[in-house]
C-alpha cells in the first residue's frame, strides 16, 4: 500500500487501549491526515490490530555482527569490558562493504519486529581506515530497508581518562569538536526523506568533559537533541571519580543543566538522588532490557525511574536479539524477580502494558526529537499491524489484549510495517 490509503483494522491503539471503528488515513506527506472513530465504518484489515511502530531510541547497528560471538565465557572474570574487547576485534575486521551489508540487516530485522525509527548511535566512523564512509553507510543501509533513522552522530576522542585511543577504537575517532562539526555537516546533507540528525558524546570516559559541554551548548543553538552513555558500568564511575573528583551524571548535571533535549542510556548505576535531578529537569533515560542482562550491567533505581515513566525510552543497543516486545518483556519480568513483587512498571491505573508501550512508542519519539510514536492527527504514518489470530493472541478478550502482545506474544505476531505512510 502507499500513502493516502485509508486503514482501518479492527482494532487501533489510541489513547492507551485498543478501539474498533478507527479509520486512519495517510497523507501524502507521510504524515496522518486524519483519523475518524464510527463504528459503521468498513474494516479493511479484519483480524488485525494498528499499533504505532516501535521506536528503537538506541542500536549500535553493526554489534549485529557481534552475535553469538563474545559468549564464550572461560573465565570467572568475564563481563562488559572482556565483551568490548571483542567488539574491537569485530571492528578491526569490518570494511564498508561489510558494514553495509550488517547494517541492511539490522534495519530489515528492526522492521520485522515492528520497529519503524531508530536512533543510531553511530561512532564506527572510519571503517578499514576509509575516513568518515562509516556515516554515509549507516544512512545508505537505512535507505534501503525503509526504515526512518535519526543517525546520533558520536563524539569519540579517548580510549579512557587521560588515555589515548588504539587499535579498534581508531575507527571512531572524531579528532576534535571542529572535525566533529564538519562531520556533521557532511551527514545532514547526505540525509534523505526520513532521515534526520542529532547529537552524542560516546561517554565522559571517551570525551573530556569540557567538550561535553561544549558539544551540548552547540547542539542546542541548532535545535538538535544529545544522547550519552552514562554510567552503565561501576568501573566507569570509580575511574569518573578518581580522575575529576565526581561521578559521571554529576559532572552532567553540573556543567550542562541538561534538560528536555538530553538522553541518559542505561544510568544503569545512576544514584537515586543525582537520577532525580536529572529526570525532574526533564531529560530521559533509555534503558536497554536486553543488553544490559547480556553484558551484567544490573539494575537502574526502578524507585525513581517509576515517578517518571514518561522519560524512559528502549532501545536494543547491541542487537544481540532484535524485539522491541522482548526488550518490554524483560524489562517488566527482570524487575519481578529483583523486587519479588508483580507490576514492576505499573502505571496510575496499575496497568503494566501501558507504560511499557509507552516506552517503546512516544517516549523513544520525545527522546528522539521526532513526531512519531502515537496514532494522532499530524504525526508521522508510522505503524505496525499485530494478527489477532497468531498463536499468542487467539482467543483474546479485547480489554487482555494489550497485556498479551508485551507479556505474551513475539516478533512473529507482527504482520507489516508502515513508514510515512509506505507499507513493507
Amino acid at each position: 500500500m502507499s500513502g493516502q490509503v485509508p486503514i482501518q483494522a479492527e482494532l487501533t491503539w489510541i489513547d492507551g487501549e485498543f478501539k474498533p471503528g478507527v479509520r486512519v488515513t495517510p497523507g501524502s506527506d507521510g504524515r496522518i491526515d486524519d483519523i475518524q472513530q464510527e463504528s459503521s465504518l468498513q474494516v479493511t484489515h479484519p483480524r488485525m490490530a494498528l499499533v504505532p511502530g516501535f521506536v528503537n531510541a538506541h542500536s549500535h547497528a553493526f554489534q549485529r555482527a557481534l552475535r553469538g560471538l563474545g559468549e564464550h565465557v572461560p573465565a570467572e572474570q568475564e563481563d562488559f569490558w572482556t565483551w568490548r574487547e571483542a567488539m574491537y576485534r569485530l571492528v578491526e575486521s569490518v570494511d564498508v562493504d561489510r558494514m553495509r551489508t550488517i547494517c541492511i540487516q539490522a534495519f530489515r530485522e528492526m522492521r520485522l519486529a515492528g520497529i519503524t525509527s531508530v536512533g543510531e548511535f553511530h561512532y564506527l566512523h572510519h571503517p578499514a581506515g576509509k575516513q568518515w564512509d562509516g556515516d554515509r553507510v549507516i544512512l545508505e543501509a537505512a535507505e534501503e530497508a525503509g526504515i526512518r533513522i535519526v543517525l546520533i552522530q558520536v563524539h569519540y576522542v579517548a580510549g579512557g581518562f587521560g588515555i589515548a585511543l588504539s587499535g579498534g577504537q581508531d575507527s571512531f575517532n572524531t579528532n576534535d569538536l571542529s572535525a566533529f562539526w564538519a562531520s556533521m555537516d557532511q551527514a545532514q546533507s547526505l540525509c534523505q526523506p526520513c532521515q534526520s540528525v542529532a547529537v552524542a558524546a560516546h561517554s565522559i570516559r571517551g570525551v573530556p568533559i569540557d567538550d561535553v559541554a561544549s558539544l551540548h551548548a552547540e547542539a542546542c543553538s541548532r535545535g538538535l537533541v544529545v544522547h550519552m552513555h552514562l554510567e552503565e558500568q561501576v568501573q566507569e564511575i570509580e575511574s569518573c571519580v578518581e580522575a575529576t573528583g565526581s561521578t559521571p551524571v554529576r559532572l552532567v548535571l553540573d556543567r550542562l543543566s541538561p534538560g528536555a533535549e538530553f538522553t541518559a542510556v542505561h544510568a544503569t548505576h545512576t544514584v537515586p538522588d543525582d537520577l532525580e535531578e536529572l529526570l525532574a529537569g526533564g531529560s530521559h533515560v533509555c534503558l536497554c532490557p536486553l543488553t544490559e542482562a547480556n553484558l551484567g550491567d544490573g539494575f537502574p533505581d526502578r524507585e525513581v525511574l517509576q515517578h517518571h515513566q514518561g522519560s524512559i525510552c528502549i532501545g536494543t543497543d547491541s542487537n544481540a536479539r532484535i524485539s522491541m516486545l522482548e526488550e518490554l518483556r524483560m524489562l517488566e519480568l527482570s524487575h519481578r524477580l529483583e523486587s519479588g513483587a508483580r507490576g514492576a512498571w505499573r502505571d496510575s491505573t496499575g496497568h503494566v502494558h501501558r507504560s511499557l508501550l509507552d516506552m517503546a512508542t512516544v517516549n523513544g519519539a520525545r527522546s528522539l526529537g521526532i513526531d512519531a510514536g502515537r496514532i494522532e492527527k499530524g504525526a508521522y504514518a508510522d505503524f505496525a499491524l499485530i494478527d489477532l489470530d497468531a498463536p499468542p493472541l487467539v482467543d483474546l478478550e479485547v480489554n487482555a489484549l494489550g497485556a498479551a502482545i508485551v507479556l505474551g506474544s513475539g516478533n512473529n505476531a507482527i504482520v507489516d510495517t508502515c513508514v510515512g505512510g509506505l507499507w513493507g
